[in-house]
């Protein structure tokens, strides 16, 4: 998982609630990724829960096979909980 130590007793979320953090409908800006969810609000590549033709609030691991960064751009970001 690109170098990162699971943080201890993350919360999980379902993918719905993962959905409403997509910049839109609530204040965070959430992504997950290989079973982790990351807040990404603070990023100016994430403003309104966008990034090019990525959509916050979703499971981005297949979409990021064709990306042209590895997933080590996730290293930026505190890993805030799981996804189930």
């Amino acid at each position: 998982m690109s170098g990162h130590n699971r943080p201890p007793d993350l919360p999980t979320y379902s993918k719905s609630q993962l959905a409403l953090r997509n910049g839109q409908d609530k204040p965070e800006v959430w992504v997950a990724y290989q079973g982790y969810i990351y807040d990404v609000s603070k990023s100016r590549l994430w403003f309104k829960g966008t990034h090019y033709e990525h959509w916050a609030g979703q499971d981005l691991t297949d979409e990021l096979v064709g990306a042209p960064h590895t997933d080590s751009v996730f290293s930026r970001f505190e890993i805030i909980g799981t996804l189930r």
